[in-house]
């Protein structure tokens, strides 16, 4: 998973315009920001890149954009142990996350081997799995 995986500033708009969202010049840079981007950024950060780019940008103006994009299925919020909530793109592959606890780096990664002992012990036990996130947490070895 990497940069060119999510979606240019013009998909979110897509979205915010489809459900009548005007498109300020300010949400169109934290739009442009979160679709630069290749990582799980929380609200604050996006915030301090959107306002080094117009300083006219308020902290409210980044979540309640935020909100809207989660609420129309455009991205994912993700809390890993209990950190503040951050965000990423809801469309694309499907992946899980490694979270180095000393860093707060985020690491995507896809496993068939998971993806397959899942289905079998969901199976085993009578159920289909509906949805799933695996958040593994971790030290670099060293």
């Amino acid at each position: 998973m990497n940069e060119r995986d999510n979606p240019p500033a013009p998909a979110f708009e897509t979205v915010l315009r489809a459900a009548g969202v005007r498109i300020t010049r300010q949400r169109r840079t934290i739009l442009e920001i979160l679709g630069d981007g290749g990582d799980h950024p929380d609200a604050l950060e996006l915030f301090r890149r959107a306002s080094s780019v117009d300083a006219t940008i308020s902290l409210s103006t980044v979540y309640r954009t935020m909100k809207l994009l989660e609420e129309k299925g455009a991205i994912q919020r993700h809390t890993f142990e209990g950190g503040p909530s951050r965000f990423e793109q809801a469309a694309g592959q499907h992946h899980d996350h490694l979270i180095d606890v000393d860093t707060g780096e985020v690491v995507e990664f896809r496993s068939d081997r998971i993806e397959r002992l899942q289905e079998e012990i969901a199976r085993e036990l009578g159920y289909e799995i509906v949805s799933h996130r695996l958040e593994l947490y971790g030290r670099k070895r060293g």
